[in-house]
């Protein structure tokens, strides 16, 4: 089976969400909570094992939904590429109830489309508790960069948000005859701290008013989580030395594990099997797959940003790059600019250019949550919850939380980076929150 394949499969199952509880915040006990996985690698790619995931989740030919386009036509001062074609409209996809009822928008993590995994669970769980639910990509996924992103370089947390904000607006235009009673807003991961700018945004424009937003695993200081990603890459594994060799023990273990099986299968409950078997990964392997996961999703941000906007990192400007144009260069060159060389290179630039910012520190606080303090401490309709061993958290990240959000902020005791999303604990808590 093909390397990008178990890191595709490893993305998709370690998709990234959580809980809520509005009732009094608190630090669930580790013995009461009942969430198995308690290394937190193993948590944030094998998720939750299937008899503790929530039951009765409907079935996609029982959710009235269909996928939609946007047109919106960004003013930009760049023209997109030939290739470009597929994704110069926006999708998304909304799941309709029979009758009015709230919608709730989903933003899905760093990378991530509309479609993958993670959404489509919590679509499953809002849709089932009456809501209908519209699934938004990231604006750091290339086809919202493509479709709806003005700049084309996100990690600017406000435009960002702008963006994000622009396109539910023009969905709610386009769905104008949907009755909805309220609105609400769900991210996770990055998602999570794009949702805290929409709604601070929201504040001024009032054109949703949201009732709710939940913050699921969401990054405190963007630096330090995409510092502490970056990092997992570079872990010592013993008898790797490079990324081909880690790729090979990755694959060895893999085929001596579908071999005992007989049958290739890749899903949630075959990793979490997988790690239990005699061919699971340590620590170290662990870590440097996630990081590996994530190292790809940084490479599609960098090589999208720095091809349309012509700045010359990746691709040379005078490149001609049309359908059927080998990108195998690109991308190599792609892998080898982690998060902290796309801040460096294209997004403090950026910022500098076009925003007048100056260093480093400047942007760090721009971005991060650390600039909607007063607004997040003050606002008792925005709720977080965490995880105490989440992967791109450092301890002073959980310090600012705990300060910031008071009783509506809720720390699990174990589950990764979204591991325990699907953790039936977990929806029972995200649902109680939005039912208020």
């Amino acid at each position: 089976m093909p390397a990008h394949k178990v890191f595709h499969a490893a993305w998709l199952m370690a998709g990234l969400f959580m809980l809520a509880s509005t009732a009094s915040a608190r630090s669930v006990d580790a013995a009461s909570y009942g969430y198995p996985l308690t290394n937190p690698f193993e948590a944030t790619i094998a998720t939750t094992p299937e008899p503790l995931q929530p039951a009765g989740l409907p079935d996609d030919r029982h959710i009235d939904q269909d996928d939609y386009a946007l047109n919106l036509r960004p003013e930009r001062e760049f023209t997109l590429p030939e290739n470009f074609w597929a994704v110069k409209k926006l999708k998304y996809r909304i799941a309709r109830q029979p009758q009015a009822a709230p919608l709730v928008f989903l933003i899905a993590g760093t990378g991530s489309n509309y479609a993958n995994g993670t959404m489509e669970f919590l679509k499953k769980v809002f849709y089932r508790d009456g809501y209908h639910v519209v699934q938004l990509s990231s604006p750091t996924s290339y086809d919202f960069m493509a479709g709806a992103s003005r700049f084309a370089t996100p990690g600017f947390s406000k435009e960002d948000a702008r963006d994000l904000y622009n396109v539910m607006k023009a969905i709610r235009q386009q769905q104008a005859d949907l009755p909805v009673t309220d609105f609400y807003l769900a991210g996770y991961s990055l998602g999570g701290l794009d949702a805290a700018f929409v709604s601070k945004l929201d504040e001024s424009e009032q054109e949703f008013n949201f009732r709710r937003v939940l913050m699921i695993n969401p990054p405190v200081n963007l630096y330090t989580s995409t510092s502490n990603l970056d990092r997992l890459v570079r872990t010592e594994v013993k008898g790797v030395s490079d990324t081909q060799t880690f790729y090979d023990l990755i694959f060895n273990k893999l085929a001596a594990y579908f071999r005992a099986r007989g049958h290739i299968q890749i899903d949630a409950a075959m990793l979490y099997d997988f790690q239990h078997s005699p061919q699971g990964l340590g620590n170290e392997e662990l870590a440097m797959l996630i990081g590996t996961v994530f190292r790809f999703a940084a490479a599609d941000i960098v090589f999208t940003s720095d091809l349309v906007n012509k700045r010359g990192a990746i691709v040379p400007p005078d490149a001609s790059i049309k359908e059927g144009s080998s990108l195998t260069p690109y991308l190599r060159s792609s892998l080898l600019c982690n998060f902290d060389c796309y801040i460096q290179k294209q997004l403090l630039p950026f910022w500098r250019k076009r925003f007048g910012g100056t260093d480093l520190t400047g942007l760090i606080r721009e971005v991060s949550l650390y600039s909607l303090e007063d607004y997040l401490h003050k606002s008792d309709k925005i709720a977080v919850m965490t995880n105490a061993d989440d992967l791109i958290l450092d301890r002073g990240d959980l310090g600012f939380l705990r300060r910031t959000f008071g009783d509506r902020l809720t720390v699990y005791p174990h589950g990764g980076h979204c591991g325990n999303l699907n953790y039936r604990v977990n929806v029972d808590d995200m649902l109680e929150f939005f039912r208020g």
